[in-house]
Protein backbone atom coordinates (compact mmCIF):
# COMPACT_ATOMS: atom_id res chain seq x y z
CA UNK A 1 0.00 0.00 0.00
CA UNK A 2 1.19 3.40 -0.66
CA UNK A 3 2.12 5.95 2.27
CA UNK A 4 2.20 9.30 1.92
CA UNK A 5 3.54 11.64 4.98
CA UNK A 6 2.55 14.85 5.42
CA UNK A 7 4.65 17.13 7.34
CA UNK A 8 3.46 20.65 8.97
CA UNK A 9 6.36 22.66 10.21
CA UNK A 10 6.11 25.47 12.77
CA UNK A 11 3.15 27.60 14.33
CA UNK A 12 1.02 25.63 11.41
CA UNK A 13 -0.71 24.01 15.17
CA UNK A 14 -2.31 27.73 15.38
CA UNK A 15 -4.03 27.59 12.03
CA UNK A 16 -7.40 29.22 12.19
CA UNK A 17 -6.82 31.61 14.76
CA UNK A 18 -3.40 32.72 13.20
CA UNK A 19 -3.62 35.12 10.83
CA UNK A 20 -6.35 34.51 8.97
CA UNK A 21 -6.44 36.98 6.54
CA UNK A 22 -3.60 35.29 5.59
CA UNK A 23 -3.93 31.57 5.94
CA UNK A 24 -7.66 31.28 6.00
CA UNK A 25 -9.39 29.95 8.72
CA UNK A 26 -9.23 26.52 8.42
CA UNK A 27 -7.74 24.84 11.67
CA UNK A 28 -4.60 22.09 10.80
CA UNK A 29 -6.91 19.47 12.25
CA UNK A 30 -9.90 20.11 9.10
CA UNK A 31 -7.13 19.77 6.97
CA UNK A 32 -5.37 16.71 8.07
CA UNK A 33 -9.10 15.18 8.32
CA UNK A 34 -10.02 15.96 5.03
CA UNK A 35 -6.34 14.69 3.67
CA UNK A 36 -7.29 10.96 5.54
CA UNK A 37 -10.64 10.56 4.07
CA UNK A 38 -9.11 11.51 0.96
CA UNK A 39 -6.48 8.46 1.38
CA UNK A 40 -9.11 6.52 2.80
CA UNK A 41 -11.06 6.88 -0.86
CA UNK A 42 -8.01 6.08 -2.41
CA UNK A 43 -6.78 3.25 -0.25
CA UNK A 44 -3.33 5.18 0.61
CA UNK A 45 -1.79 4.60 4.41
CA UNK A 46 -1.52 8.89 5.22
CA UNK A 47 0.11 9.76 8.21
CA UNK A 48 0.84 13.38 9.47
CA UNK A 49 2.91 14.90 11.61
CA UNK A 50 3.18 18.52 13.26
CA UNK A 51 6.21 20.35 14.82
CA UNK A 52 7.60 23.74 15.97
CA UNK A 53 10.90 22.04 15.93
CA UNK A 54 13.57 22.00 13.17
CA UNK A 55 15.57 19.06 14.43
CA UNK A 56 12.14 16.79 15.16
CA UNK A 57 11.51 17.71 11.15
CA UNK A 58 14.47 16.36 10.45
CA UNK A 59 14.55 13.12 12.28
CA UNK A 60 10.58 12.51 10.68
CA UNK A 61 12.20 12.69 7.72
CA UNK A 62 15.34 10.45 8.10
CA UNK A 63 12.30 8.15 9.73
CA UNK A 64 10.47 7.83 6.51
CA UNK A 65 13.53 7.09 4.79
CA UNK A 66 14.23 4.13 6.75
CA UNK A 67 10.23 3.18 6.84
CA UNK A 68 8.03 2.76 3.96
CA UNK A 69 7.23 6.01 3.10
CA UNK A 70 6.87 6.45 -0.73
CA UNK A 71 6.09 10.46 -0.87
CA UNK A 72 6.31 13.31 0.87
CA UNK A 73 3.97 16.41 1.55
CA UNK A 74 5.99 19.34 3.20
CA UNK A 75 5.11 22.44 4.21
CA UNK A 76 8.24 23.65 5.96
CA UNK A 77 6.83 26.92 6.66
CA UNK A 78 9.44 29.64 8.19
CA UNK A 79 12.06 27.00 7.65
CA UNK A 80 11.50 26.90 4.19
CA UNK A 81 13.79 30.32 4.04
CA UNK A 82 16.07 29.15 6.66
CA UNK A 83 16.38 25.15 6.82
CA UNK A 84 19.64 23.72 5.39
CA UNK A 85 18.73 20.74 7.69
CA UNK A 86 15.96 20.27 6.67
CA UNK A 87 17.35 19.67 2.97
CA UNK A 88 19.52 18.02 3.87
CA UNK A 89 17.69 15.12 5.26
CA UNK A 90 15.48 14.90 1.74
CA UNK A 91 18.52 14.71 0.34
CA UNK A 92 20.35 12.07 2.37
CA UNK A 93 16.88 9.86 1.77
CA UNK A 94 15.68 10.89 -1.16
CA UNK A 95 12.16 10.69 -1.05
CA UNK A 96 10.40 12.49 -3.58
CA UNK A 97 8.22 15.62 -2.00
CA UNK A 98 5.92 18.29 -2.61
CA UNK A 99 6.75 21.88 -1.11
CA UNK A 100 3.59 23.53 -0.18
CA UNK A 101 2.50 26.60 1.30
CA UNK A 102 -0.95 28.06 2.40
CA UNK A 103 -0.01 32.08 0.90
CA UNK A 104 1.74 32.74 -2.08
CA UNK A 105 4.95 33.48 -0.59
CA UNK A 106 6.03 35.27 -3.57
CA UNK A 107 4.21 37.78 -3.23
CA UNK A 108 5.12 38.33 0.16
CA UNK A 109 8.16 39.91 2.27
CA UNK A 110 10.80 39.58 -0.11
CA UNK A 111 12.62 36.77 2.78
CA UNK A 112 9.91 34.86 2.23
CA UNK A 113 10.81 34.35 -1.83
CA UNK A 114 13.79 32.40 -1.19
CA UNK A 115 13.56 28.53 -0.32
CA UNK A 116 16.22 25.86 0.41
CA UNK A 117 13.91 23.25 -1.04
CA UNK A 118 12.28 24.32 -3.93
CA UNK A 119 15.23 23.17 -6.54
CA UNK A 120 14.72 19.50 -4.20
CA UNK A 121 10.83 19.25 -4.82
CA UNK A 122 8.98 17.54 -7.00
CA UNK A 123 6.79 20.56 -7.58
CA UNK A 124 5.63 23.87 -5.41
CA UNK A 125 1.93 24.33 -4.28
CA UNK A 126 1.46 27.84 -3.05
CA UNK A 127 -0.98 30.42 -2.75
CA UNK A 128 -4.58 28.41 -2.49
CA UNK A 129 -5.04 27.95 1.22
CA UNK A 130 -6.20 24.76 2.27
CA UNK A 131 -6.50 23.28 -1.39
CA UNK A 132 -2.35 23.83 -1.65
CA UNK A 133 -2.44 20.88 0.49
CA UNK A 134 -5.41 18.64 -1.50
CA UNK A 135 -4.19 19.97 -4.52
CA UNK A 136 -0.10 18.44 -3.81
CA UNK A 137 -2.12 15.15 -2.17
CA UNK A 138 -3.71 14.59 -5.51
CA UNK A 139 0.21 15.01 -7.15
CA UNK A 140 1.39 12.87 -4.68
CA UNK A 141 -0.99 10.02 -5.47
CA UNK A 142 -0.51 10.92 -9.98
CA UNK A 143 3.51 10.89 -9.10
CA UNK A 144 3.47 7.23 -7.07
CA UNK A 145 1.32 5.47 -9.70
CA UNK A 146 3.36 6.32 -12.58
CA UNK A 147 6.83 5.28 -10.22
CA UNK A 148 5.60 2.17 -9.52
CA UNK A 149 4.80 1.41 -13.28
Amino acid sequence: MTKILVIHGPNLNMLGTREPEVYGSDTLESINQTLIEMAAEKEINLETFQSNVEGDIVSCIQNAGTSDTHFVIINPAAYTHTSIAIRDAFLATRIPFIEVHLSNIFTREEFRMHSYLSDLAIGIISGFGKYSYLLAFEAAVIHCKQSSQ
